[in-house]
């Protein structure tokens, strides 16, 4: 599995963390579902971090099947539409900046028994 994370390293502005996850949640999300050929989105909004640790108030984890379905949705006018919505809602909630990463990821369930 291909995962391509964002992280959106910075700050959401005073007062401002419940319309950004809103925005998040309503305005930005329904683009990333519709990227070619992607399985799953996770959005996360941090909680708590270390102390030394950057401030990173949301990871946005798109998967893929493979690399090739990763660059076709790379490529595509969704992808696009998608840079458009967020150059135009996070502007008034967040300053900071967007890295990403991609992994390849293999799973691994953990078992257990009945009574842990």
């Amino acid at each position: 599995m291909i995962t391509r994370y964002a992280l959106f390293q910075g700050e959401v502005f005073p007062d401002k963390l419940e319309a950004f996850k809103k925005a998040v949640m309503d305005e930005l999300l329904p683009t990333w579902l519709i990227y070619p050929h992607a399985t799953a989105v996770r959005v996360s909004f941090a909680s708590d971090r270390d102390d030394q640790a950057p401030n990173v108030p949301l990871v946005l984890a798109v998967d893929f099947a493979s690399r090739d379905g990763l660059d076709a949705a790379l490529n595509s006018q969704e992808r696009l539409d998608s840079r458009a919505a967020t150059q135009r809602v996070l502007p008034e909630l967040f300053k900071g900046e967007i890295f990403h990463y991609v992994t390849e990821s293999s799973e691994h369930l953990v078992a257990r028994s009945a009574s842990t």
